[in-house]
């Protein structure tokens, strides 16, 4: 229980039974399908937070940690837009973040002469792993904003958060001393 007297109960019960016909509630009130474009993308934001947790339970450098925290925090608001439509939370000052810190990473890599394969370190492959989800949680919103009104930052935030994870997923392999293999052009192999 909650030792604040303030504090709001949010969720207090789990199982519902409201979504046994196919659909599911928005925070709104409004109902739609389980396979709505918009449920689509937040099922892939939330999958994209859950590989985000498990790389946090991995010990990571503190930096690259409190990071991860606030990309998590952040696709939480970008899953309350989807919630809510119409609402607009993000606003240019994250998507500036994350593009500062990706400047702050890649600052610190070599730079790249071939494509990267995923792998390395297991903390960084699963990095990359985290990248590929974003990039589907990415495809999965464009789908939704060509038919539906969507936040452009939180498109933009999800672009560059696929670069994001890109690039720790090498500075993990660069600090853990864990070469990174490239793609190797078909006639040099």
């Amino acid at each position: 229980m909650s030792s604040r007297k303030d504090e709001k109960t949010r969720i207090n019960r789990v199982i519902t039974r409201t979504g046994d016909d196919g659909h599911t509630g928005l925070a709104d009130g409004s109902r739609v399908a389980k396979d709505h474009p918009r449920i689509e993308a937040l099922g892939s934001l939330d999958e994209l937070n859950s590989a985000l947790g498990v790389l946090r339970s991995h010990p990571l450098d503190e930096d690259l940690d409190r990071l991860i925290e606030n990309l998590q925090q952040w696709l939480f608001d970008i899953g309350g837009e989807l919630a809510i439509p119409d609402t607009v939370t993000l606003t240019d000052a994250e998507l500036v973040e994350i593009e500062s810190q990706a400047d702050l990473i890649n600052a610190e890599l070599p730079p790249l002469k071939e494509f990267v394969l995923p792998g390395g370190n297991a903390d960084a492959a699963w990095c990359h792993h985290c990248r590929t989800v974003a990039r589907r949680a990415e495809r999965r919103l464009v789908t939704l904003a060509a038919e539906e009104e969507v936040n452009p930052v939180s498109l933009a935030i999800l672009n560059r958060l696929g670069d994001l994870l890109f690039i720790m997923a090498r500075l993990i392999n660069l600090r853990a001393e864990t070469p990174e293999s490239q793609w190797i052009r078909r006639e040099d192999r």
